[in-house]
């Protein structure tokens, strides 16, 4: 389904099941879930002597949520060693890239958009939950902080 803006110009929506995670430069295909794409900036509002049609805002801080991914549980270990290091006291931060694709199939060649984390570490590791009655897919995630992101139109 594509939607046509006032400009004239057809614009395909992104499906949310076609992206793709990469750590440190590196393509992680593996992740099935990232959330946490959210910024908030707090601001404050005052009055304003001589202003008395309402009340002035003023810009404070702006918030970064973390960004949560998920996957199915594998053998390795990756994650988890970089959280480790996070435990021991070595911050170790990785450039992390989300990136998105349009409908007509997933190739790293061809993405169209992309959130640049900016100094992103992990600060969460979840490991899996084991059932004896369930069937379904373990899965572990990672929270990382970040400083912001960046975002790039037509990336590749």
């Amino acid at each position: 389904m594509t939607s046509q803006p006032a400009g004239g110009r057809l614009v395909d929506p992104f499906s949310q099941g076609k992206f793709w995670v990469e750590i440190n430069g590196i393509a992680v295909a593996s992740f099935t879930e990232c959330t946490g794409l959210t910024v908030q900036t707090e601001v404050e509002s005052f009055k304003e002597g001589g202003y008395n049609s309402g009340m002035r805002q003023l810009i404070k801080t702006t918030k970064w949520n973390n960004i949560v991914l998920k996957r199915g549980w594998t053998a390795t270990d990756e994650l988890w060693s970089w959280y480790l290091k996070i435990i021991e006291g070595k911050l170790e931060t990785k450039p992390v890239s989300i990136l998105a694709f349009p409908n007509r199939g997933v190739s790293t060649t061809d993405s169209r958009f992309s959130w640049d984390l900016e100094k992103a570490f992990p600060v969460k590791w979840t490991g899996p939950d084991f059932r004896a009655d369930g069937n379904g897919i373990a899965v572990e995630a990672l929270e990382l902080a970040h400083s912001g992101w960046r975002i790039n139109k037509a990336v590749r």
